[in-house]
């Protein structure tokens, strides 16, 4: 039903691609423009709204190593380094 289209992003001019997936999604959705800008105009733009990301340093709570979050770490609650998270949630499921 939905064939990919070719648009021309009006933040720098690139031709990027508006698959026919996506359009599937946005019509699923109810959204009636197609996007104006491409992949990585939009996420330039998401990132400035947001402001820059504030990371803090802890100290792993499973292998004593170094972390960084996202988040300030409370003293009560453990903060696990990625990769020993990632360990966590695979034992998890």
């Amino acid at each position: 039903m939905y064939e990919d289209k070719t648009l021309v992003c009006k933040e720098c001019g690139q031709e990027f691609v508006f698959t026919a997936g996506e359009q599937e999604f946005y019509a699923e959705r109810g959204f009636q423009n197609e996007p104006q800008r491409c992949k990585n105009c939009r996420d330039a733009r998401k990132q400035a709204a947001r402001g820059p990301r504030e990371y803090f340093t802890a100290t792993c709570a499973a292998c004593g190593g170094e972390a960084k979050v996202p988040f300030e770490p409370k003293s009560d609650r453990p903060v696990y380094c990625s990769e020993c998270f990632a360990r966590m949630r695979e034992q998890q499921q």
